[in-house]
């Protein structure tokens, strides 16, 4: 478990090296101009000062937050932390000083004469500069944070609902069979049992086939209702990816209740494009009236866009045909 106080992404640096840099290069050049010198002699400097300084801060920060700090009382973080920006301050102002004069880099005349003061000098404005950035960080982390348990906690709320959406519809078929016919209830109670087992994991993303294996004991589940009269094709082979758990499930599910018409054949397809990253999903049953969509839809569209930052699409009414486009998914929803 990391801290947040220490986490610093290597986005953040590479911001903070360009920053660096530039900003050295702007005061330097301002410096040199005031001084009656070339202006690009202090950009030449200045670069180089801001690319050795945020050379040592990696160095040493990340050192320090990896190996020391995380191993000692946070008492001692402070003085470190004050310790360490220092001395990534004086250490890369001395380092540019002599690459300046080996490449023949024209200098301020102090750099030659008091360059350990003026070290001293920029290794405590590296450690205000250092102090700024670890507030900003911080803030940062600890609002990703915050974010990052309210989509966790969203996540729970949502998958929740699942179950108890499914086994309502299957209580529900089961209570017309035991009337009609109870050895068939009595095994659609065993195929409900099945695919609540193949259902229990607690991921909010699943492969595919795993997702593919749900559908089929579904499928299985409602043929004994519907006295085999639907057909599930599924395109093959299918992409090694994952997709949050009951996507496709809940659109056949959504198929069979709504597109099921008496003594038809109802057939289902489903296709992967790749190119796109999407999977379709259409039917031969009736067409749709109504394109609003209900609990079990609007559920998967929140979680496709919480996880995958995807969405779902009606594409087409008079042979009802859903897209789920899965975008980018991670169950980490650091971000």
């Amino acid at each position: 478990m990391y801290n947040i106080a220490l986490r610093i992404k290597v986005l953040d640096w590479l911001y903070i090296l360009l920053i660096g840099v530039l900003f050295a290069m702007l005061l330097s050049s301002l410096g040199y101009v005031l001084l009656g010198l070339e202006w690009i002699q202090g950009a030449y400097f200045g670069a180089m000062l801001g690319f050795s300084i945020t050379l040592f801060s990696l160095l040493f920060i990340t050192f320090m937050n990896q190996t020391i700090l995380p191993k000692i009382s946070k008492i001692f973080w402070l003085p470190l932390a004050i310790f360490f920006s220092f001395l990534s301050g004086f250490l890369g102002t001395l380092l540019s000083i002599n690459i300046a004069e080996l490449w023949d880099i024209t200098l301020i005349p102090l750099f030659h004469t008091h360059h350990v003061q003026i070290a001293v000098a920029i290794g405590v404005l590296t450690y205000i500069v250092g102090a700024l950035l670890y507030r900003f960080v911080k803030m940062r982390n600890e609002k990703e944070e915050v974010d990052h348990h309210y989509v966790q906690s969203r996540l729970r709320s949502l998958e929740t609902q699942l179950n108890p959406h499914f086994l309502f519809n299957a209580l529900n078929s089961i209570a017309e069979l035991i009337h009609q016919d109870p050895n068939k209830a009595e095994t659609a109670i065993l195929k409900v049992s099945t695919f609540l087992r193949n259902t229990m994991d607690e991921k909010a993303l699943i492969p595919l086939n795993d997702e593919l294996r749900n559908v089929r004991d579904y499928v299985e589940l409602e043929n004994i209702r519907f006295s085999g009269k639907i057909h599930m094709h599924i395109d093959h082979p299918m992409p090694k990816i994952k997709v949050p758990k009951f996507s496709v499930q809940l659109l056949v599910e959504n198929a069979i209740k709504h597109g099921f018409i008496d003594k038809k054949m109802l057939e289902i397809f489903l296709s992967y494009d790749q190119s796109q990253n999407r999977l379709i999903l259409k039917n031969n049953g009736k067409a749709m009236k109504n394109t609003e969509f209900g609990t079990g839809l609007t559920n998967l569209a929140q979680r496709l866009k919480l996880l995958c930052k995807g969405k779902i699409e009606i594409t087409e009414k008079e042979n009802p045909t859903f897209t789920i486009y899965l975008g980018d998914c991670h169950e980490n929803t650091y971000r």
